[in-house]
């Protein structure tokens, strides 16, 4: 699937030969192999180049390809801003900003301070006999039958439950949730993304409003209530914006990561069989599939005219941190294109430095028993015959991924 997009104007800082095309468009769906095809294409390229349609609405920026590179853009917090590297708040004309991902230094600080109580491993080793409960329930619905679409029948609907009982959410939402998940995440149209994060924003200002009223034990009880910034509470807009954040980065990234994990696994039967074998290879297994099919790319802007890495760059500029890249750099990573499960690798897709993800040990608890119940309940299992597996591209995800076994 592809879309049509407006002739570029290209700025005059841009040197000709730096400008590539580049087929992680956001929004559209291939056939192709993104990881094993297109990627090391991009690496026989220039460390960094120009692309005319990489930010969401089909709109320039620079891509970093190197894995030491996204490392120092990571830590460039002065250079390279990490306000507004999403469209949402915009989108629909509100201000809020996504946090505390979107704060710079030295305000991110007192963001993260606030939050990192909420997800330490302490707090989502809590949360482990409640997130196996939700991958038993799901998987021994089909366990049965020989066969599921993994996606629509598992990765979707399982971390949007866990999202839900964080929250303090009702689980007869997950429909509704999912809805509008595919919409802000996996939708070419600009409107039908913008009316999807309005639905979001509109609902989460509701349940903000009612713990101000009715405070409870959940995650939104704990933003209402905290203090910052020397005792006060806060405002209106950094709770939206916590609380979209939360909603972005606790629904779609663990469903992804789970379907090019379990997409591996169905076309490598050696490395399925080592897992059953070894399940205490899980851990380490996840993180290298991380590595190798890194899947979220997200965007600083430039915030002043600066020469990165040789290159000129100038204050509005959009620049791409594709971990899709990072993760199979050839000269970070030795055999890069190829999974080795017991590798131990030190990937960057849980991002690096000030912004390292808030929610990866919960990220990391839910992968780790999803793999662990699937393969303890299901017999060996593989793609469905004659199925061509096909991407959403933005964040990398299989669109459908229909799994068989001998029931």
């Amino acid at each position: 699937m592809s879309i049509a997009f407006a002739t570029p104007v290209i700025p005059d800082h841009v040197p000709e030969n730096l400008i590539r095309p580049f087929p992680f468009v956001f929004g559209t769906i291939t056939e192709a192999d993104p990881f094993n095809e297109w990627v090391p294409e991009v690496h026989k390229g220039p460390d960094i180049f120009w692309t005319p349609h990489a930010y969401p609405g089909g709109t320039p920026a620079w891509i970093v390809r190197r894995t030491q590179d996204l490392r120092d853009l990571y830590f460039d917090t002065e250079n390279f801003s990490s306000k507004d590297f999403s469209p949402y708040s915009k989108m629909i004309g509100d201000t809020w900003t996504n946090l505390p991902v979107e704060i710079d230094p030295p305000k991110h600080a007192m963001y993260r301070a606030f939050v990192n109580p909420i997800f330490t491993p302490k707090a989502m080793a809590a949360l482990e006999e409640k997130i196996r409960s939700y991958a038993v329930e799901y998987i021994e619905a089909f366990r049965a039958k020989g066969e599921c679409e993994y996606m629509k029948d598992f990765a979707f609907e399982f971390p949007i439950k866990v999202f839900l009982e964080l929250m303090g959410l009702p689980l007869s939402l997950t429909p509704q949730f999912l809805e509008w998940e595919t919409g802000l995440l996996h939708e070419p149209d600009m409107g039908k993304m913008a009316a999807a994060a309005r639905s979001v924003v509109d609902y989460l200002r509701g349940e903000i409003e009612d713990r101000r009223k009715n405070p409870t034990g959940d995650i939104i009880s704990y933003a209402v209530q905290a203090q910052i910034d020397g005792g006060r509470k806060l405002d209106d807009d950094e709770l939206v914006g916590f609380c979209f954040n939360l909603f972005i980065g606790g629904l779609d990234t663990v469903s992804t990561n789970m379907g090019g994990q379990f997409a591996h696994l169905a076309t490598h039967p050696e490395d399925q069989a080592r897992l059953r074998a070894n399940p205490e290879m899980i851990p380490t297994a996840i993180d290298e599939m991380m590595r190798a099919y890194a899947a979220v790319t997200t965007f600083r802007t430039c915030t002043r005219e600066v020469e990165f890495k040789g290159v000129r760059m100038m204050p509005g500029d959009k620049v791409a941190v594709c971990t899709t890249l990072g993760g199979r750099d050839p000269e970070e990573y030795d055999r890069a294109n190829d999974v080795i499960i017991d590798r131990k690798p030190k990937h960057v897709s849980f991002g690096y430095g000030p912004h390292l993800c808030v929610g990866m040990h919960l990220a990391r608890r839910e992968m780790r028993i999803a793999m662990e119940e699937f393969l303890a309940r299901i017999p060996a299992f593989t793609l469905k015959p004659g199925h061509t597996l096909r991407r959403h591209l933005g964040m990398i995800q299989p669109v459908e991924l229909p799994l068989v076994w001998q029931a």
